[in-house]
């Protein structure tokens, strides 16, 4: 199994579970992060430090999130490794409150 980051990372882009992991898991989009299934260990030292709980084990993804499964694994594909904590997106916080952004990265 791996860690996915579901919808509620999307325009906020939180940096924080970046700075924890060992492996260096997780690529950058522009608006959003990934983690590469192949690179995460499962060692979930990410997801208490995700400010929008947005990162899930992947059995435990809600129901309506499991498409981000297939979207971390297609996406960390061609995205960059980010490996050091970087600001938040401008508007994260309001963002941080919207339910449905899945369209904003084309789903």
């Amino acid at each position: 199994m791996t860690f996915v980051v579901s919808e509620a990372c999307i325009r906020c882009k939180y940096t924080d579970c970046v700075a924890v992991c060992p492996v260096d898991a997780f690529r950058e989009g522009g608006t959003f992060l990934v983690i590469d299934p192949d690179d995460c260990i499962d060692c979930a030292v990410c997801v208490p430090e995700c400010p929008v709980q947005a990162i899930y084990a992947e059995e435990d993804l809600p129901r309506d999130q499991q498409v981000f499964t297939a979207f971390n694994a297609q996406q960390s594909k061609t995205l960059p490794t980010i490996s050091r904590v970087k600001p938040a997106l401008p508007d994260a916080q309001t963002w941080a409150e919207v339910r449905h952004k899945r369209s904003e990265v084309g789903l």
